[in-house]
This record gives C-alpha cells, structure tokens and sequence, in this order.
C-alpha cells in the first residue's frame, strides 16, 4: 500500500499527533476489526484474523520501497496452502509451510515470529491429559508448535536480512492445523 494513496481521517490525525504519519495511522485504522488500545501514536488492534498486535500488523519495515506500507495476507492460511502447492509442483516434495510474522507479546519485552497461516503442520500439541515423566496428568498445556517453528525459523532469517524464507528438518510435526487456532476463543480471554 502506498503512503501517497492514503487519505488520513481526522481520528488519524489525532491519534499521530506531531510524530507520526497519519497517513500510516490510517492505514492501521483501515486495518483494524477493532481498536484495543491507543497511547498515541500506538495503536494496539485486532486485525480481521483474530491477531491483537501492535498496529493492526500494518508495517514500514522490509516495505519493497520508501513510502510503502507492508499489510497482513488478506488469508494467511490461504497463502500458506499457495506456497505448499507451488513448492509440491516445482520440488516433487511434500512439506509444510508457515507464513509467519513478528509480534510483540504482552508482559515481554521483545518480538517473537508467529504463525499467522499454515498449511501441512501441526499448529498446536494438545498434551491435556498426558502425564509427565512423574505421574502428574497435564490439565492446560497445549503447546503452540507453529509458534515455535516460526520463532527459531526467525533467527535464521533475521528481521533485517532479507532472507524470506527458513527450512526447518527433522521436526515430526505434519498435520493439517490452520494458524487460526491459535487465535483464543473469545470465551477464554480474560481481557476482553
């Protein structure tokens, strides 16, 4: 998305103020399901897909040119299917794919690639009602494997690299999962 394409709202331009784009704020309110929270000029935002992230996941960084705005797949699942596809035709091979992003994570400081589609992987590990290695059953662990992936595959690409993509082997970890269910249900968040 072009800067010079964007009308900012008189909201935008408020919530910019003298530091900000309202132009990229726009954009972030364009973005947005719904607004969570704003400490101008952040905006925290739940985007179409469920994911509450800083900006609605609107992004200047690794734009393809200045004046640019980077946005979320408009079907990340859909993307990462499109992806597995083309990577069966063009290898003969049969793997998963996730197509991922950074997030900031609540009470931590720092950014941590996640899953936002996936297609032939094993998204989440249900281990409720394992035992671990002394006899106590697990009630809640449900353990976000693609997050994971998604986070080391991160420190082989690096956030100012430009490597677009990591391989992952030796994982057991095909499934048919989509990186929706990774979003909470809304009747299990506790902040809503």
């Amino acid at each position: 998305m072009r800067l010079d394409d964007i009308e900012p709202s008189e909201r935008a331009r408020e919530i910019a103020g003298h530091d900000q784009d309202p132009r990229r704020i726009e954009a972030i309110l364009q973005e947005a399901k719904r607004v969570v929270r704003v400490r101008k000029p952040l905006v925290i935002a739940e985007t179409r897909h469920g994911f509450i992230c800083a900006s609605a996941g609107v992004d200047s960084s690794n734009a393809p040119e200045p004046g640019m705005l980077v946005l979320l797949p408009i079907d990340p699942d859909d993307s990462a299917r499109r992806i597995r596809e083309r990577l069966r035709e063009l290898t003969g091979r049969n793997v998963g794919v996730l197509v991922t992003d950074s997030f900031g994570r609540p009470w931590r400081q720092g950014t941590i690639d996640v899953a936002l589609g996936a297609a032939g992987v094993e998204v989440m590990r249900d281990l409720r009602g394992a035992h671990d290695r002394v006899g106590y059953e697990l009630h809640a662990t449900m353990i976000a494997t693609a997050d994971e992936i998604a986070s080391a595959a991160e420190l082989v690409m690096g956030k100012v690299e430009g490597i677009p993509a990591a391989v992952v082997r030796g994982l057991e970890v095909a499934g048919d999962g989509s990186a929706r269910d990774l979003v909470i249900p809304e009747e299990r968040d506790l902040f809503r």
